[in-house]
């Protein structure tokens, strides 16, 4: 019984790792890119490590397999998120097909930070001249 549990949680797995490559090659744009990959590849990885976990039954392998997914599942979405925002910053444009930017007029690009009042007139396209990286008027 445990092997064919083993081999149905080994093919979701490797069929969920499948799909985030696909959407890899196949999504338009960065952003999109990153968000198959990062949901389809830990879920399909924790999957796996879960079924190695469960064929070799042994307390060690449980506790090294739950440290491990807990890992991916902390990390992952966290450094998708970043490399997104870092991305966003950096000017790498949205896909055509893309029907609402919640995050234009939102963040101020010289200090990256967040705005609490959106205001759709006043929206910065590019670094002031006169204040440096950090937002330092001089």
């Amino acid at each position: 019984m445990r092997e064919i549990v083993v081999m149905i949680m080994l093919l979701i797995g490797a069929f969920l790792v499948l799909v985030a490559g696909i959407g890899l090659i196949r999504m338009p744009d960065l952003f999109l890119r990153m968000s198959a990959t990062a949901k389809a590849g830990t879920l399909g990885t924790g999957l796996m490590v879960l079924a190695a976990a469960i064929h070799f039954n042994e307390f060690s392998i449980y506790t090294r397999a739950i440290a491990l997914i807990s890992f991916l599942i902390t990390t992952a979405p966290i450094a998708t998120h970043m490399l997104g925002r870092a991305a966003y910053f950096g000017g790498i444009p949205l896909w055509e097909g893309t029907v609402r930017d919640d995050l234009k007029g939102h963040y101020r690009l010289t200090t990256h930070t967040l705005e609490e009042e959106f205001d759709p007139d006043q929206v910065q396209t590019e670094v002031d001249e006169e204040s440096d990286a950090f937002g330092i008027d001089e």
